[in-house]
């Protein structure tokens, strides 16, 4: 057979080959990058939750040697003039914030979402409730471990 007559086959991808790969990708992208972001931020919510972890063993201990819970002034002065805690998470995603409560039996921390975070719907303010020794978290979907 002469080589002159042999069909040569293309190499590599044609046009519409690699418009195809490129829109099933962008599909697949377009639904997975949501879903993605979403546990981003659950992820973070940890960062939340360590902070009011840490004010509420900051406050026991201000407890101890005090006839009431300290306010929400009392935060970010160091020990022993305050509780010696920053008004933000360490990774910035949450300001913090603590409530009065006229009877000293209690208090109420909270974090509140800021910046990308704060479009994690339904859990930008993570609050604990202190109140005569019981402690409730809410939103409770949004403290699930």
């Amino acid at each position: 057979m002469l080589k002159w007559c042999q069909q040569r086959r293309p190499q590599g991808l044609s046009l519409l080959e690699l418009l195809i790969a490129l829109a099933i990708s962008g599909i697949v992208a377009s639904i997975a990058y949501p879903s993605y972001l979403s546990q981003v931020r659950k992820g973070r919510r940890s960062d939340a939750m360590q902070a009011l972890s840490q004010i509420q063993q900051a406050q026991e201990r201000w407890r101890a040697i005090n006839p009431s819970y300290a306010s929400n002034s009392l935060l970010t002065p160091a020990w022993p003039d305050g509780l010696g805690i920053a008004a933000t998470t360490a990774g910035t995603y949450y300001t913090l914030s603590i409530g009065d409560d006229s009877t000293g039996a209690g208090y109420t921390a909270s974090a509140l979402a800021r910046a990308s975070q704060a479009a994690d719907a339904g859990c930008t303010t993570l609050t604990t409730t202190i109140n005569n020794g019981t402690v409730t978290n809410t939103p409770e979907a949004c403290w699930s471990r």
